[in-house]
């Protein structure tokens, strides 16, 4: 009898281990706030934020960098001395960083040089290292060349975010949306609104609704300069963009784990309406929310206008993607926001003459 065997106790036992430690993080964490947006209650119309900021590294990342940490180990990809690799715009990054001190494992974060100092003094603080570069469209040449030069794992969320959370369920976010909307006026969502990053959220969002027969309707929500929203509506998904300012969505490129098929609208965003959303978000709820947050915001406002002039009836859900606390020197900033011509002043007296309306 002639065989092969690769099998290594030792391996093995460190990856049930890891598991474990992973798996009892999540644990750790109880679910995440869904809020209520002050609406007029005439409008019959209600608008949810599901608070992804509150996750242990404090974005909506968390959960994908704990799927991409199991679906690792699962794989065999990674071991007790793998140096983990990212390409991120920050949040990912940070979230793997996190997993990978827990783990005892050497994490470098590829990303652009214009990544806010908030996220790279995260990544720090996580023990992780920071390896930047001037043109975005390289992280992923790069991400690779330190795997291969490490002997490491590159992590490449923007291929596997799709596959390594369960839509099925499983504790993913939009069975959590369900859990906590089966109390509310309006149970099942008109809309749920989320924007696309790496493709995963609205992916799993898009199969799940799918999936359990709901009625509701998914928006995907691109800040102006990514190439996610012109590739959608011309069914070309070969296009590109020049990038987006919106930190954590918005590609250069449509990425692997973007799922067209599963969308039921794309909604475009200028980068100054996105940042008027933000702010205006504090004004009236009182958190301090993050720029990727005022676009999903913005696209919210939207919908509910058309559904107020159809008369329909019924919940609008989006994300709290993570907290202002990051963007202090950029978008929270009045310099930064008069350095890059924006002027929110107009997007603003919008957004407050709606809930006037």
């Amino acid at each position: 009898m002639e065989f092969a065997d690769r099998h290594d106790a030792v391996t093995r036992r460190w990856v049930s281990e890891a598991i474990r430690l992973v798996e009892a993080d999540a644990n750790r964490s109880c679910d995440t706030h869904l809020h209520v947006f002050p609406l007029p209650s005439r409008w019959g119309v209600n608008l949810y934020l599901k608070d992804e900021s509150v996750h242990p590294t404090g974005s909506l990342k968390h959960r994908l960098a704990r799927s991409l940490f199991l679906y690792g180990l699962a794989n065999g990809w990674i071991g007790p001395t793998t140096t983990i690799v990212e390409a991120s715009s920050g949040s990912t990054a940070v979230s793997e960083a996190y997993f990978a001190r827990l783990l005892g494992l050497p994490f470098i974060a590829v990303m652009p040089a214009s990544t806010s100092p908030e996220k790279i003094h995260l990544i720090e603080f996580y023990g992780g290292k920071s390896h930047l570069v001037d043109d975005p469209a390289s992280i992923y040449d790069e991400s690779h060349r330190l795997a291969a030069e490490t002997g490491g794992h590159f992590m490449d969320q923007f291929t596997y975010a799709e596959r390594a959370t369960d839509w099925r369920g499983n504790n993913n976010i939009a069975e959590s949306i369900y859990s906590q909307m089966s109390m509310e006026p309006h149970p099942e969502p008109a809309w749920i609104v989320v924007g696309a990053g790496t493709g995963g959220t609205s992916a799993t969002i898009g199969r799940y609704i799918r999936y359990r027969c709901h009625a509701t309707r998914l928006a995907v929500v691109d800040p102006e300069g990514s190439a996610f929203y012109p590739a959608w509506v011309s069914e070309d998904l070969s296009l590109k963009g020049r990038g987006s300012r919106i930190e954590g969505i918005g590609r250069p490129r449509v990425e692997p784990s973007f799922q067209p098929s599963v969308i039921d609208r794309m909604i475009q965003v200028p980068d100054d309406r996105s940042i008027a959303a933000m702010h205006w978000v504090r004004e009236v709820t009182g958190r301090d929310v993050g720029g990727s947050t005022g676009t999903n915001v913005a696209a919210c406002v939207d919908l509910i206008r058309e559904m107020r002039a159809a008369g329909e009836h019924g919940s609008v859900v989006t994300l709290i993607c993570d907290s202002g606390t990051r963007y202090k020197d950029t978008y929270a900033s009045t310099t930064w926001i008069t350095a890059q011509g924006m002027d929110i002043a107009p997007h603003l007296a919008t957004f407050h003459d709606f809930l006037l309306s």
